[in-house]
């Protein structure tokens, strides 16, 4: 019988209540019931020296904004991490890190234990990064703090994690996990003010249904990701797939302009 996978997450942060809803809703909640996820969270302020716990100071060479100091985070490094058999994968939200995507989520839920440094400010000490095993980016915008990031970091990598979706198809099928974009979905009522489920759907073939929908995955890549699409290598599945839709397109363009011909 496979062993069931399991992961240990950190977080180090100034606000450790922001994570109250990771972990209290949803499907993370239900992994961590479950023992699939043991999340963590810690206080910066906890590894500070002074009576009013400081963790920021303004920064050399006269520029505006605050930096938070290195000194709690390696505090925090030298007593929870040193403490360890094995290091924990360290990662920092940065707008400075790789760009954050479905293989790097891949990448980071076959790690044993992560652990995230949330900043703050105008950012960390750059002196911080020495103990940081990779900078992560989710996208070409600044927040506040890499508390944001860190959520969506977390519940994107346990989406990977065998148990914490009910349904490993459902995983698959996402956007992003094959390269492709996900197919649309429909639920009851058939026609809601006029606009009707696809009758192959309701058909009850299986067979057609399938085609039907890696048909609109293609489609819906090629139209809204052209760029998914030409770097994704096709399957022979989906060569066929594609000849089939182009070859509809095409008869229905024919028969489109058959029509205006004999008008």
């Amino acid at each position: 019988m496979e062993q069931t996978k399991r992961i240990k997450i950190s977080v180090l942060t100034i606000f450790p209540g922001m994570f109250d809803i990771l972990k209290n809703y949803g499907v993370i909640k239900k992994a961590i019931e479950k023992e699939l996820v043991e999340i963590d969270i810690f206080n910066l302020r906890d590894y500070t020296t002074d009576k009013h716990k400081i963790t920021d100071k303004p920064g050399y060479g006269g520029q505006n904004g605050m930096v938070m100091l290195a000194e709690p985070f390696y505090r925090f490094y030298d007593e929870f991490i040193l403490s360890k058999s094995h290091k924990p994968y360290i990662v920092l939200p940065s707008p400075q890190g790789k760009v954050f995507n479905n293989d790097l989520a891949f990448e980071l839920a076959k790690k044993e234990e992560l652990v995230f440094f949330c900043g703050r400010y105008e950012g960390i000490d750059e002196r911080v990064k020495k103990i940081v095993d990779k900078e992560v980016s989710i996208g070409d915008y600044v927040l506040t703090g890499g508390e944001i990031p860190t959520m969506v970091i977390i519940e994107t990598l346990l989406r990977f994690l065998p148990g914490v979706i009910g349904s490993k198809t459902s995983v698959e099928n996402d956007s992003f996990y094959n390269g492709l974009l996900d197919h649309s979905h429909y639920t009851k009522p058939q026609n809601f003010r006029g606009m009707k489920v696809p009758e192959i759907l309701l058909s009850g073939n299986h067979e057609r249904i399938e085609t039907f929908r890696k048909k609109e995955s293609l489609l819906k890549t090629i139209l809204k990701r052209p760029d998914l699409f030409i770097k994704k290598e096709l399957s022979e599945e989906e060569k066929k797939v594609l000849i089939v839709l182009i070859q509809e397109m095409f008869n229905e363009n024919s028969n489109i302009l058959k029509e205006s011909h004999d008008v």
